[in-house]
């Protein structure tokens, strides 16, 4: 049968099958509704899939905000489905529009695309090389450095190095007065700690905020330098009580 439609009907737009990317389940809950309190958080701190974006830490982010409401007889993951979209802009939203229609149909589905898409394989081994050759700063304090480096090891949660690794990297990258200072607190040596303690060691060390020692030409004072030493390794010895859970 000929198709009877003028060619200003057959030209325009259609106004049918927008379907998403994202299959949302069946919510079986009677008279669920989504709070609007919980939108608005999901959209108060959006991904954009900028450079300096870091999808692990939105993915972080949003289920944290999705995990503190929770609906009866509603999984949270079909919450997590039903507001992912509404946490994107710009670029990233883009992305997901791109994706074929009823493509993603489980929440892990939908963080491997985006994790794909956001942080390729070469990101990965960016930020390992980035760990393995990572250096202390000319004029960077200790505390200053640590915080580089944990947020090296954040931006790349499944680096794989282990906490030894991650800790003797780190002692191997500091200036030798830093290292003398780490030695003099662990009795000797760090390293002749078990990795635990020399956790411990390094973050109460990075807790004890000192103004960065800029290099000057002139004669130093030795025994000045030997009381600011001796100062630093009271105060954390002092602070030796204190427990960390991990690198992060």
């Amino acid at each position: 049968m000929a198709d009877m439609r003028t060619m200003s009907e057959l030209l325009q737009a259609p106004t049918e099958g927008y379907r998403d990317a994202i299959v949302i389940p069946a919510i079986l809950a009677e008279n669920f509704e989504l709070k609007v309190g919980l939108l608005q958080l999901v959209t108060s701190s959006q991904f954009h899939g900028f450079e300096r974006d870091d999808p692990h830490d939105h993915i972080r982010w949003f289920n944290k905000i999705t995990s503190m409401h929770k609906y009866k007889n509603v999984p949270n993951d079909a919450i997590k489905l039903m507001l992912f979209s509404f946490s994107l802009e710009g670029a990233a939203r883009t992305w997901l529009e791109k994706e074929p229609p009823c493509f993603i149909h489980t929440w892990e589905d939908l963080i491997s695309k985006f994790m794909n898409y956001f942080f390729p394989l070469s990101k990965t081994t960016n930020l390992k090389n980035d760990i393995i050759n990572f250096q202390q700063k000319f004029d960077e304090t200790f505390s200053e450095t640590w915080d580089c480096f944990k947020d090296l090891i954040r931006k790349c949660p499944h680096h794989s190095f282990s906490e030894l690794y991650q800790i003797d990297t780190f002692y191997n990258s500091l200036t030798q007065s830093d290292q003398d200072l780490l030695n003099a607190v662990a009795g000797g040596n760090l390293l002749n700690c078990t990795p635990r303690d020399a956790l411990t060691i390094i973050e109460n060390k990075s807790k004890v905020r000192t103004s960065r020692n800029k290099p000057v030409v002139s004669k130093v004072n030795t025994t000045t330098s030997s009381s600011s030493l001796s100062l630093d390794i009271s105060a954390l010895t002092d602070m030796g009580g204190s427990k960390s859970g991990s690198i992060l």
